[in-house]
């Protein structure tokens, strides 16, 4: 396991000790070791981890509570990552049902279902549906909370990098351009979210030559 994840690790067996394996904050504490698992590149331990939860909580909350969908979510964008596109867009489109039926279209629980549901589709190679979904991403979060939303943000830099993979470049560069503008005005220039976005407005520039 790698060495930052050791924290996470020795709150879980103090969890799993004290409250036992299927307490709400020991399941917590596994989804938070399988995220930092995640970004160390360890797919398949963190994957065993969130099949662990969504069993769990599907068996004491049940299948539509947000809990279980927000771990079924997790479960789908690794097994996204790990090229099962199919099985991962059907709990995905799963999981986009069921936060409408908890907080509506308009929910960002559901706006962030998705935009991830949108880019497994396009992963799966159908850009016009992973555009219309991203689309309506934008519309509704900048309509409902702002442009300057942090939903809304990421739902613009993925329209943004689908539109670039695609080649629509100009369309994409200038939309990417406006987020680096609007996270520099909300959060400054240092701010790693604004980082994230200007370096890849400069990939842009370097690879179309602009």
């Amino acid at each position: 396991m790698a060495d930052s994840c050791d924290n996470h690790e020795r709150l879980l067996e103090e969890k799993r000790g004290a409250l036992g394996e299927e307490h709400p904050e020991t399941l917590a504490a596994m989804l938070d070791l399988a995220d930092c698992l995640w970004t160390q590149g360890l797919l398949i331990a963190a994957r065993k981890l969130e099949e662990q939860v969504v069993a769990a909580r599907h068996l004491r909350l049940g299948e539509d509570h947000f809990d279980t969908l927000k771990a079924i979510g997790k479960l789908a964008v690794t097994m996204a990552a790990q090229g099962e596109l199919a099985a991962a867009r059907r709990f995905q489109e799963r999981v986009v049902s069921g936060t409408r039926n908890l907080y509506g279209n308009t929910g960002i629980e559901t706006l962030r279902a998705i935009n991830n549901l949108a880019g497994t589709i396009w992963a799966q190679g159908d850009f016009e549906a992973a555009r219309d979904l991203l689309e309506g991403v934008v519309a509704t979060s900048c309509g409902e909370f702002g442009e300057q939303h942090a939903e809304s943000l990421t739902a613009m830099s993925n329209l943004a990098s689908i539109l670039w993979q695609h080649g629509d470049c100009g369309e994409a560069y200038a939309l990417q351009q406006h987020v680096v503008d609007l996270r520099c005005r909300v959060n400054g220039d240092t701010d790693p979210a604004t980082r994230a976005a200007t370096e890849v407005l400069e990939t842009m520039e370097r690879d179309a030559g602009f």
